[in-house]
């Protein structure tokens, strides 16, 4: 089995996936006990995140990413303790000091940008990003993701357009988890692959199995390369499968069946990704219980220190919205 990359790397990519894995799970628990308010799970994307994170150059690179990209952010630099403190609303959340709901992700130090609750808006913020890289004659990519959902929205159209006419840096990337919520695919675009959407605005469009971390990064690593030499963007679609509820205020039995979820679960990207390194004589299974046990305590400590953190004083409320204190800058 040829691997395209290091043997190091590709443990740190699967520890990476399983410490996001094992993270949301315990963010669900929280809900659930009542010591958070929300939470948007990222399980069962986590192959597709780790694939494009580790194809662009991180820290250098710009991102602007949705709400589900918890593995993507972990990769970035974003640590646990951060996500809990983000989770609990607390002082020291790099996103928005506490004050945005979770999963509304920036990160200055690793060119993350903030974005919000409206679907697609990214897509722009992307493209304007793109342009500004290519007037300054910066060879740096932007990547930007979405679901598939919002490839419905005009925000999508107008960035993807943008950057095809001028043929900008941009890798849009569409996770495919088949529901907008709870709106099948089927009904919501006419074409078999979202990917298919890029042929009229005049870009490539590559859909790719989202399950399968080397396969995803090897699409991204091309697409990438091609942004980064001059070539213009390219819509990749990951084809995956959220195993979780939309949200933890989702009733996903309203819309989809039992046999279907579990059918999904046997290709889950975790165990797709452990049985390619164990295949390929990386990981063992001491190692990979030397991995469970690093992502229990480090989930502990971060919960630990989430709980422990103070709120926000409501002297801080108006940070950062005016210029005068730029602490959060």
């Amino acid at each position: 089995m040829v691997l395209p990359l290091p043997e190091e790397t590709l443990l740190e990519m699967y520890w990476t996936m399983l410490l996001s894995r094992r993270l949301d799970e315990r963010a669900w628990v929280l809900h659930r006990q009542g010591k958070i308010a929300f939470h948007i799970s990222a399980i069962g994307h986590e192959a597709a995140q780790i694939g494009a994170a580790y194809a662009i150059r991180r820290g250098y690179d710009w991102v602007a990413p949705y709400y589900r990209d918890l593995t993507l952010m972990l990769a970035l630099g974003y640590t646990p303790r951060e996500f809990m403190l983000s989770l609990m609303g607390k002082k020291g959340d790099p996103c928005s000091g506490g004050r945005q709901m979770p999963n509304h992700w920036s990160l200055k130090r690793a060119n993350v940008i903030s974005h919000s609750s409206p679907v697609a808006t990214q897509t722009s913020h992307a493209a304007g990003i793109g342009l500004a890289i290519k007037l300054r004659g910066e060879d740096k990519v932007v990547l930007t993701t979405v679901g598939e959902g919002s490839t419905s929205q005009g925000e999508w159209y107008e960035g993807v357009n943008w950057a095809a006419v001028h043929k900008l840096p941009v890798v849009f990337i569409i996770a495919n988890n088949l529901y907008a919520i709870s709106v099948r695919q089927e009904q919501q675009m006419a074409v078999a692959n979202a990917a298919d959407k890029a042929l009229g605005l005049g870009l490539p469009g590559v859909s790719v199995d989202g399950m399968d971390f080397l396969a995803v990064y090897e699409v991204m690593k091309e697409a990438v390369e091609r942004a980064r030499n001059g070539g213009g963007p390219t819509v990749v679609e990951a084809k995956v499968y959220r195993i979780t509820p939309h949200s933890s205020d989702d009733d996903d039995r309203s819309y989809r069946s039992r046999e279907e979820v579990e059918q999904f679960k046997r290709r889950d990207p975790l165990l797709i990704a452990r049985q390619k390194l164990e295949r390929a004589g990386i990981l063992t299974a001491q190692r990979v219980e030397e991995l469970e046990q690093r992502a229990k305590e480090t989930v502990e400590d971060a919960v630990r220190f989430g709980e422990s953190a103070p709120y926000p004083s409501p002297e801080e409320a108006a940070f950062p919205v005016y210029a005068e204190d730029a602490r959060y800058a």
